[in-house]
């Protein structure tokens, strides 16, 4: 009986457990193999499109896309190497799709949202943007969420969706912005002679256009004296630079010029 029972279990393994693991280390080798050759395609597929001049953005899309068809078609591969029909599990995945799409709407909406920030471009990779209540650079767009870079390098993922159906600011589109900023002068100081003095600094400070040329005109007159309005025009990778720069140029030629410090004035009449 010993005999039979050691001829069973070695026909068992023999007839079962061989065969499961020789389809397993294909399956595993199958794996690794077909994940090198994704990378590789993927690799080759980024400098073809690249080559072509493609948009740095639709590039990223595209291959994203591409890595993610050549994986379902690589698990369709290793689970056949398990006697799983494929056309069954096709069918099935189908199935899932319709019940996923149903259940998560949202994600189908991100989706088509990641297709028309695409195709239409209101923003690419490397834009200054502003949009869903945060403000950074665009790092990239993907099928379901774009990740932006904050100034304070927080990193963040917005919904494609909600990216889309915001108000986009784009402060990349535009060769140069604005800056804006104030300077308060005392009620001795003359605005015109103030002017004349922070247009001539204010057009020294590094990259700040020269045309369009510094604007600094009255903004308003109130009790501590007269408001200037200083505005620099500059590219956005120096938008803070020339606001840190500007205001200390207001600094500069106020300590220079020997102007007062600004206060308020009131006048007390005293009635008999």
């Amino acid at each position: 009986m010993d005999a039979s029972w050691v001829s069973d279990l070695n026909h068992i393994v023999l007839q079962n457990l061989v065969p499961f693991g020789t389809r397993l280390l294909g399956a595993i080798a199958l794996w690794i193999v077909g994940g090198w050759v994704i990378k590789m395609v993927k690799a080759m597929s980024r400098r073809g499109m690249a080559a072509r001049g493609l948009d740095a953005t639709l590039i990223e899309y595209l291959e994203s896309t591409i890595g993610v068809m050549l994986r379902v078609l690589l698990v369709i591969a290793v689970l056949s190497l398990f006697g799983i029909e494929t056309a069954s599990f096709a069918a099935l995945i189908a199935a899932a799709g319709v019940a996923i799409g149903m259940a998560w709407s949202g994600l189908l909406a991100n989706f088509a949202a990641g297709i028309f920030l695409i195709l239409l471009r209101p923003i690419r990779v490397g834009d200054f943007i502003q949009a869903a209540g945060i403000t950074g650079t665009v790092k990239e767009i993907g099928m379901f969420a774009s990740v932006l870079d904050q100034p304070d390098n927080v990193r963040t993922f917005v919904a494609n969706n909600k990216l889309f159906s915001d108000n986009i600011i784009n402060y990349s589109s535009n060769p140069f912005r604005r800056v804006d900023l104030v300077a308060q002068l005392a009620h001795s100081v003359d605005p015109k002679a103030a002017i004349a003095l922070l247009k001539a600094r204010v057009a020294q400070i590094p990259n700040v256009e020269i045309s369009p040329a510094p604007d600094v005109e009255i903004l308003e007159f109130n009790p501590a004296g007269t408001k200037l309005v200083v505005r620099p025009y500059c590219h956005t990778e120096h938008y803070w630079q020339v606001y840190f720069d500007t205001n200390q140029a207001i600094v500069d030629v106020s300590g220079q010029a020997g102007w007062p410090i600004p206060a308020p004035h009131q006048v007390l009449r005293q009635h008999p």
